[in-house]
């Protein structure tokens, strides 16, 4: 008997991973649904990626790695406890920031309404 095949699908931004451990044949069908689920999985990501990208949140940061600022997945990190971390996350988005990541100040971005930064802050604390 064959030892079992391992398929692994990883999307961008490290949103969704699939692994298939028993034999598995991608068919045509199967691969269209495959690339389906991957989309649907990453639509909601990947349009807050334009949002922020946008309002010009990735000059200063990256998902995943320290620029000027913090990478997404370290707030997400340092917030993951704290159920209150979106409400305040969002204000900070808009008014700025200072001495929370040390002494370099996040400028205030008034373009970003409520709204927005509600769902800025809910996707940089969904970070990985």
């Amino acid at each position: 008997m064959d030892a079992p095949h391992l398929a692994t699908h990883q999307s961008p931004y490290n949103l969704i991973e699939l692994t298939v451990t028993q034999p598995f044949l991608l068919t045509p069908m199967k691969k269209i649904l495959l690339l389906a689920v991957t989309l649907v999985a990453a639509a909601p990501a990947m349009a807050d990626l334009a949002l922020a990208t946008s309002k010009n949140c990735m000059a200063c940061h990256t998902v995943d790695k320290k620029v000027l600022g913090p990478a997404f997945k370290d707030i997400a990190a340092k917030y993951k406890d704290d159920k209150t971390a979106a409400d305040k996350l969002a204000v900070k988005i808009i008014k700025g920031s200072t001495g929370v990541w040390g002494s370099l100040a996040m400028p205030a971005n008034p373009q970003v309404n409520e709204a927005e930064a509600a769902r800025l802050a809910a996707w940089v604390l969904s970070a990985k």
